[in-house]
């Protein structure tokens, strides 16, 4: 037997069930995202309530009425890739009919992203011009190891590579601006910092060994490089990840 029968028959259904199922499907979500999960006072949470408010409204009453984004500042990339994800929690939680929310989801996804593009907050929150965000973009996307750029000061995630979500478990958008010491094993953190720190008093690139733990807690081995790249307003250490291969020894 189906328990989420019936939950897509119409609108209004699916409106009060998104509402009914909410903390179910924050947390799948937030299991889902791991260390990357926005906190609870975190501007993506408050953009994530705003979007169930404006898909809850647009369900039940059937109108075009534009989303309140007013006062919202988010990383654009970052705030896409969450809804992303909650809309792939929804469809789990669904069960059988995770299609049909899916595509009854997919219009309110796509305008609220729209709206979210055209808000001051958002735009200032870019940074680099577009043409040049895009060719650094296409020149990280092509590094086959694992890439990370991390703000020396706050240790937080700026940029990322598609090999890193992979690594990481979690999509690469969705760990922009996330603590990357939330993938350091706790008895690592000074060691990380150490290098961070290291880093920053020199323009030769750092090579060692270490270990991160992806979305589900698994430890991965890898082999690190840390070069420091400074903008005008921070520091950057762009870390490059390779995981070990222990060759086995002959007996």
């Amino acid at each position: 037997m189906r328990a989420n029968i019936g939950i897509v028959s119409g609108n209004a259904q699916l409106a009060s069930w998104l509402v009914f199922k909410r903390l179910e499907i924050q947390s799948v979500m937030d299991a889902r995202l791991g260390p990357a999960a926005p906190a609870p006072a975190a501007v993506e949470s408050e953009v994530l309530r705003r979007f169930r408010s404006f898909a809850a409204s647009s369900l039940r009453r059937g109108d075009q009425a534009e989303p309140a984004l007013e006062g919202i500042r988010v990383q654009e990339r970052r705030a896409n890739a969450l809804l992303a994800a909650w809309s792939d929690a929804a469809a789990e939680v669904a069960g059988d009919e995770s299609e049909g929310v899916r595509q009854a989801l997919a219009p309110l996804i796509t305008r609220f992203r729209a709206s979210l593009r055209t808000t001051s907050g958002a735009r200032r929150s870019k940074g680099t011009p577009r043409a040049a965000r895009r060719a650094v973009s296409a020149a990280i996307d092509r590094v086959a190891d694992a890439f990370l750029a991390i703000d020396a000061d706050t240790g937080l995630i700026a940029d990322a590579n598609p090999a890193a979500g992979a690594l990481l478990g979690i999509d690469r958008d969705a760990l922009l601006g996330v603590e990357a010491m939330g993938f350091v094993p706790s008895d690592l953190h000074d060691a990380w910092w150490t290098q961070l720190d290291a880093m920053t008093e020199g323009a030769e690139a750092r090579r060692f060994e270490t270990r991160l733990q992806d979305r589900t807690g698994a430890a991965i081995a890898l082999e690190c490089s840390i070069t420091r790249f400074g903008t005008r307003n921070r520091t950057l250490a762009l870390v490059l990840m390779r995981p070990v291969v222990r060759t086995p020894r002959a007996i």
